[in-house]
């Protein structure tokens, strides 16, 4: 009987013990206690006791609007505060001086999947601007992508959908295209009516049998009215593990009691909830949710774009900038830091295989930590990204 080696050697895995993992078709066939061997079996890895992470969820990024890799581009304040009409009017003021679309998308893939992302969700602007000439070219960026990365589309109506008219009709046909989910903007803000916005996106998630991602800016009691609205549509449609919240900023400014309801009916509808921990705004209590039973994933958002100039596309720096907002210090916090950004991220993406366990995809990342809390504390550059047991990127750079 022929002997099947490992092939990769002495991995540390995240409960501190050493193993030799098994790889076959792409996935993990055998996990066991590192053997000792002092003298690597031909065609090995040995890994050198690097601790072994499954590769990490990009659970919210803008393909199509970042200009990383193009010219810079100096950041335009809004002229009163935070406002996301004047937002929308300077990114499309700004698309129209950039680089091709695919051009900058790959640049920004070839950043994340550098850092360890191997998963990804992507909002794709809709509107009758620029009807479904975004979709169709990262759909054509996904496909040429697809050895490397898995990548979800949503289909964004970034100027509305009441108030853009024409646009229902083209997230409908984005979902035909081949968009997995139907996308949502401040029903109360921007479209100024909850249950007619919803009334499409839900309508259309319906029947396309797709999943929900809704951008939520809106703060306080009304983001928080539009956040039960949802929940409750999720729940009487049966679509829970199926609708996400994106940035969801009220639940970062009410208080600890209206918080602690809001968890609870979120939790009970399978809602989860997105949040890329950003500077200057209130974001969602990550503990608090969690505790709740709350699923809340973690992504990027934009990078380089007419929103803000920070991002570097590392889901482990993103973990360790949400700790340090939400002051985790104890290694039991950083560790759900860093789950927000894996397994809380493929639970709210819906992935299959996902983990390092046998049987799942072998897709990870290998660095030089000793166990989960200092990676995301010291965010080591030094990294080895594998996609299905094959090295694709070293130290933030694709191989090949």
């Amino acid at each position: 009987m022929d002997c099947i080696l490992p092939q990769f050697l002495n991995a540390k895995l995240a409960d501190g013990s050493l193993a030799d993992l098994t790889v076959s078709d792409g996935r993990f066939s055998a996990i066991t206690p590192a053997a000792g061997a002092t003298t690597p079996p031909p065609d090995t890895v040995d890994l050198g006791g690097q601790l072994v992470l499954p590769a990490f969820v990009e659970g919210h990024i803008h393909l199509d609007t970042s200009f990383y890799g193009d010219a810079w581009r100096p950041h335009i304040p809004c002229t009163n505060g935070f406002d996301v009409r004047e937002r929308v009017a300077f990114q499309m003021q700004n698309l129209e001086r950039a680089a091709p679309m695919e051009e900058r998308a790959k640049n920004q893939l070839e950043l994340c999947i550098g850092h360890g992302s191997l998963a990804m969700r992507s909002h794709v602007m809709v509107d009758a601007a620029v009807g479904l000439k975004h979709v169709e070219t990262i759909l054509g960026v996904r496909e040429k992508y697809r050895e490397l990365i898995d990548i979800q589309l949503v289909a964004f109506p970034q100027s509305g959908i009441l108030s853009s008219p024409g646009t229902a009709e083209l997230l409908d046909e984005a979902l035909t295209l081949g968009c997995d989910l139907i996308g949502g903007l401040d029903p109360a803000s921007f479209d100024r009516d909850v249950k007619g916005h919803l009334d499409v996106v839900f309508g259309l998630a319906e029947k396309r049998g797709a999943g929900v991602d809704i951008h939520l800016h809106d703060g306080g009691t009304l983001g928080l009215f539009e956040i039960e609205e949802i929940a409750a549509r999720t729940t009487a449609l049966g679509m829970q593990g199926k609708v996400a919240v994106s940035h969801a900023y009220a639940l970062g400014d009410i208080p600890a009691d209206a918080l602690a309801r809001a968890g609870e009916r979120i939790a009970a509808s399978g809602v989860a909830i997105m949040t890329n921990a950003p500077g200057n705004h209130p974001f969602p209590p990550v503990a608090a949710l969690r505790e709740a039973g709350v699923t809340v994933f973690g992504g990027s958002d934009n990078i380089r774009d007419s929103w803000w100039p920070y991002g570097d596309g590392d889901m482990l720096n993103r973990a360790n900038m949400m700790g340090y907002r939400s002051g985790f210090y104890e290694d039991s916090e950083l560790e759900a830091a860093y789950d927000v950004v894996s397994r809380a991220g493929a639970r709210a993406l819906g992935l299959e295989g996902y983990g390092v366990a046998v049987g799942t995809k072998a897709d990870f990342v290998a660095l030089k930590a000793e166990h989960v809390p200092e990676a995301v504390v010291a965010v080591p550059k030094q990294r080895i990204v594998y996609r299905a047991g094959r090295a694709v990127a070293r130290d933030g750079a694709m191989i090949g």
